[in-house]
């Protein structure tokens, strides 16, 4: 690659030997003659008098992945780079994703750390991990892009793998044992039972997206639809031909799924099937656990081979549209379907018996607002759905947002669920050594405001969204730390699990604190306190200076169901 001001000729005269090098490898027959080749080629192109010039990245761009943004001359001037046009949505692109992790890994002076190995919590390893099934104190776990099923054991903290080789398989049909049998980059799992007599979940379904199907995975000894007895451990595809289409058929080996990514199971009559967000063709479809029969409910069109109808349209089974859904879940208090219509920033419900599809929260804008409702709130490509057991909350992955976000489907509000990282939690490699973050001591001149007494149930999230304004001329102080924190002397345990502390960027947006009431509380009564530490220097930057106020907000546990409790408004003027 040319340095930035070298003489240089257009890279339009790279073409008619690099298309002769092409066709040279066509006809070679040995790795040494291709290797030659190319090396001929390098010398041939390293000679010209000429430099070839590649021109500077554009300014603005939006990079993902990286610290900052990229200069050709700056960063990449010297190195072989390898461009690669590429759509996460895809399974094909995801399948090129070992080549060329092998060449990062190769040929890089410094990322990567995904792995496949079993072994105990510190020591095994995954890699882009997408699906999850928890049965008692069992973790099952759909490891994509290692193109396995791996068991993680939370009593004795032991991971291992039940099924796959650790590279990608292309049989289409299985039957062997499951740690014998090649799979291809299962992206969701589900538990199920064999029959209506079996008393315990004794299969774990799989969307199978690398081959475009659903497999079946024997917990125990079992019987699928017109299969003989299989053995406990078995794992075999149970419908979809492997081609991928979105094609219905009472045949469950002649239908056609496109990148199946979400599972979820109606076991109850009369729904008895699979619920499937079928992501390439932008449908959600069923699979009946009676005989297999894959049928249409949303989305996509009649044509089995285009896998482009896609759009943002509420309607009724093909008059609706879907964009690239990821995750179903079903909703068996309400009979109802929750579909993560993720390149449509949406999350949309389906009545299986009308297959009418309404749009149920989200705006289509890729951002994140935290709505006073459902229709005002918005996502950024959410990935997943899970409902709770009583049918209450609605738990989103909001994957481009990096937050799990908590439907209220009694009260219509939104709230993110505070997400923390255990101490002894040693999953996926040891964790590096993080430095403690120092919290500034509260003033013993700050004021303090209490507030109003609010009542809460166990497992309902609280918000507290920051008003907080400076002096008229004042400024927050550029690269000073300030900050907000959360204590409960004295009843600690309301802390254990929520984010403690955040930092303020900005008085224009300024965040909004959530803390989520304990499931096992020890007092029926606690106080919390909110501190806030503001650093903000005068316009001219002349004079600076810290701040701090208190926040005091006396809590009531109670285990009657509390409905939809505001944000609760931390003003102040300092």
């Amino acid at each position: 690659m040319a340095a930035p001001g070298a003489r240089s000729c257009s890279l339009s005269g790279l073409l008619p030997a690099q298309t002769s090098l092409e066709y040279a490898l066509l006809d070679a027959v040995t790795q040494e003659e291709k290797d030659s080749l190319v090396y001929q080629y390098l010398q041939k192109v390293d000679g010209w008098e000429q430099d070839l010039s590649v021109p500077e990245f554009p300014e603005g761009l939006e990079w993902l992945n990286t610290e900052e943004s990229i200069s050709v001359y700056k960063d990449l001037c010297g190195k072989v780079v390898v461009l690669d046009f590429f759509t996460y949505c895809c399974i094909n692109c995801i399948h090129l994703l070992p080549d060329l992790h092998a060449l990062e890994h190769t040929y890089s002076d410094k990322g990567p750390n995904p792995g496949r190995k079993d072994g105990m919590f510190s020591e095994s390893t995954f890699n882009s991990p997408q699906g999850v099934a928890i049965m008692d104190n069992i973790i099952y776990v759909a490891d994509t892009e290692n193109h396995l099923i791996r068991k993680i054991d939370l009593e004795a903290e032991m991971v291992s793998t039940v099924a796959g080789i650790g590279i990608q398989g292309t049989d289409k049909e299985g039957g062997a044992k499951g740690e014998e049998q090649p799979i291809s980059s299962p992206w969701d799992i589900v538990f199920g039972r064999s029959g209506p007599e079996v008393q315990r979940d004794d299969i774990l379904w799989i969307a199978m997206a690398g081959t475009h199907q659903i497999w079946a995975f024997l917990l125990d000894y079992g019987r699928l639809p017109k299969k003989n007895e299989l053995k406990k451990g078995t794992c075999l595809r149970f419908a979809g031909s492997g081609n991928e289409e979105n094609r219905n058929n009472s045949y469950p080996h002649k239908a056609g799924f496109a990148q199946p990514s979400g599972l979820s199971l109606a076991s109850e009559d009369p729904w008895s099937c699979l619920f499937v967000a079928d992501s390439e063709s932008s449908t959600v479809r069923t699979v009946s656990l009676k005989d297999g029969a894959v049928k249409h409910l949303v989305g996509g069109e009649r044509d089995p081979m285009n896998l482009f109808a896609f759009g943002d349209v509420d309607g009724v089974g093909i008059n609706a549209k879907l964009q690239h859904p990821l995750g179903v879940t079903w909703d068996k208090k309400r009979n109802l379907v929750y579909v993560a219509d993720s390149y449509n920033h949406k999350i949309k419900v389906v009545d299986p018996k009308t297959k009418n599809c309404t749009t149920l929260a989200g705006t289509g804008d890729a951002s994140n607002v935290i709505g006073s409702n459902f229709t005002d709130s918005t996502f950024n490509e959410p990935g997943g759905l899970c409902i709770g057991e009583n049918g209450w909350l609605l738990y989103v992955a909001d994957t481009n947002n990096h937050q799990i976000k908590v439907m209220d489907l009694e009260t219509k509000t939104v709230s993110v669920l505070p997400v923390f990282r255990s101490e002894s939690a040693m999953v996926d490699g040891s964790f590096p050594a993080e430095k403690q973050k120092t919290l500034p001591r509260l003033p013993k001149s700050a004021p303090g405001i209490r507030l109003s007494p609010v009542a809460a149930s166990p497992g309902q999230t609280l918000q507290f969204k920051l008003r907080l304004d400076l002096p008229s001329g004042t400024k927050l102080t550029e690269g000073a730390p300030s900050c907000w924190f959360l204590s409960a002397e004295g009843n600690e345990w309301l802390l254990q699990g929520q984010i403690p502390s955040g930092e303020i960027e900005s008085i224009s947006s300024q965040p909004t604190i959530s803390l989520q009431i304990p499931g096992d509380c020890l007092s029926l009564e606690a106080v919390l306190s909110i501190s806030v530490f503001l650093y903000y220097c005068s316009a001219d930057s002349s004079a600076c200076m810290m701040k701090g106020i208190l926040f005091s907000q006396p809590l009531q546990i109670t285990d009657t169901q509390q409905g939809y409790i505001p944000p609760v408004e931390l003003k102040y003027i300092f």
